[in-house]
C-alpha cells in the first residue's frame, strides 16, 4: 500500500545547508498520465541542489530538492504500461528526490542495470543527461573532435570522461593535484593544473597545437580567455554554472579569430520532449556500456536525515565524484 503521507526533506527558506528539513508529513507525488511513481532508494546530491537551497523554497516548484534517483516503479499513470510496476529504475526528475516517494515522466525512468546498484544508480541520471545534452545537442560534438572538461572530477565530469572516451572522443581534463589523478585513471589523455598561467599553451601542445574543438566549462567563466587561446578552429564553449548571476567578459578578438561558439543552457528547464528525445539516444548508445565502461565514481553516501551535512560536503569543493544519499534504510 501506498501511504499519503511521506518522509522528505524540504528547503523551509533561503539560506545554508542548515535550512534543510525533514518533514514525516509530507504528500505523496499525484500522477499525470504519463507518470510513474518510484519508491526511492538512493538520491544523488547535485550542486543545483544546493544553488536551489541557497535561494530559498520558491526558487522552483518543488520545495523537495533532487534531479536524480534510484528505486522501484510502484504506480503507473494512466497510460503507462503496468508492465512497468516494480521495474527497477535510475530516473531524471523535476525535484523531489529527497523523498520516500517521487513521481516522473515514464520516459525518462530508465531500467537500472543488473551490474549497477541503487547507489551507483543514482549517482548517473544527472550526469548522464547533462554531458549528452552539452556535447550532442548544444555543442554538436561530431565524431573525433577533441574535448576539455574544466573539473573532471566531479560527478558529471567523471562520467563525462567515460563517456565520451567510450565514443572514441580524446579528452583533457584540468584540476588539483588528486583530482587530475583521478581523471587520468578514468582515460584522460592529459590534464592540467587550471590555475596554470600558460594554460592555452600547454593544451594545445598535447594537441599538436591544434587546439581543442569542445570544451565544457564548470567553472562560469573563470578561464575564458585561456579557453578561447585553447580552442580549435570554429571549437565550442558550453557554460555550465550560472556562477549566481555572474557576467562574462569575452575577449571579442579571440573568439572572431577562433571562429567560436559560446553556448550554455539549463537542462531542468529545457522542454519534456527534448529530454524524452536524450532519454532515447542514451538508451540506444550509452545503456549498453553502464557497469563496464562508464561507472560511476562515489565520493561519499550519507542517509536521507543528513542532507544538510551532503550538502555542506558539496560546498566545501573537496569531493571528488558523486555524493548520494541513502534514502531506503
Amino acid at each position: 500500500m501506498i501511504p499519503d503521507d511521506q518522509r522528505a526533506v524540504i528547503i523551509t527558506a533561503a539560506g545554508g545547508p542548515e535550512v534543510l528539513s525533514e518533514r514525516q508529513d509530507w504528500p505523496v507525488p499525484r500522477l499525470g498520465p504519463d507518470d510513474v511513481l518510484i519508491e526511492v532508494a538512493a538520491a544523488g546530491i547535485n550542486r543545483h541542489d544546493c544553488n536551489q537551497r541557497a535561494a530559498g523554497p520558491s526558487r522552483e516548484p518543488n520545495p523537495i530538492p533532487g534531479l536524480e534517483a534510484s528505486g522501484r516503479i510502484v504506480a503507473c499513470g494512466a497510460d503507462v504500461s503496468p508492465e512497468r510496476l516494480g521495474q527497477a529504475v535510475m530516473a531524471l526528475t523535476d525535484g523531489g528526490s529527497y523523498a520516500q516517494y517521487v513521481a516522473t515522466d515514464q520516459h525518462l525512468a530508465l531500467d537500472l542495470p543488473s551490474s549497477l546498484d541503487w547507489i551507483q544508480g543514482a549517482a548517473l541520471p544527472e550526469a548522464l543527461f547533462t554531458t549528452w545534452f552539452n556535447f550532442f545537442e548544444l555543442m554538436r560534438m561530431a565524431p573525433g573532435e577533441t574535448t576539455l572538461i574544466h573539473g573532471g572530477s566531479s560527478g558529471v565530469g567523471t562520467i563525462a570522461i567515460q563517456l565520451l572516451r567510450a565514443l572514441g572522443h580524446p579528452v583533457m581534463a584540468t584540476g588539483t593535484a588528486e583530482k587530475r589523478a583521478l581523471a587520468l585513471r578514468l582515460g584522460c589523455s592529459a590534464v592540467f593544473d587550471y590555475a596554470d598561467p600558460d594554460l592555452a599553451e600547454q593544451i594545445r601542445a598535447a594537441t599538436g597545437t591544434r587546439g581543442v574543438d569542445c570544451i565544457l566549462d564548470t567553472s562560469a567563466g573563470a578561464h575564458i580567455a585561456q579557453d578561447l587561446a585553447a580552442l580549435a578552429m570554429g571549437g565550442r564553449i558550453a557554460q555550465l554554472s550560472a556562477g549566481q548571476g555572474k557576467e562574462l567578459a569575452v575577449p571579442l578578438r579571440s573568439l572572431m579569430v577562433r571562429r567560436a561558439s559560446i553556448t550554455g543552457a539549463f537542462l531542468r528547464s529545457t522542454s519534456l520532449d527534448l529530454k524524452r528525445r536524450i532519454a532515447t539516444e542514451l538508451r540506444q548508445r550509452i545503456w549498453p556500456l553502464l557497469g563496464t565502461a562508464i561507472r560511476p565514481h562515489i565520493d561519499s553516501t550519507y542517509r536521507l536525515s543528513e542532507a544538510a551535512a551532503a550538502h555542506a560536503r558539496m560546498e566545501t569543493g573537496r569531493h571528488i565524484g558523486k555524493i548520494v544519499l541513502c534514502v531506503r534504510e
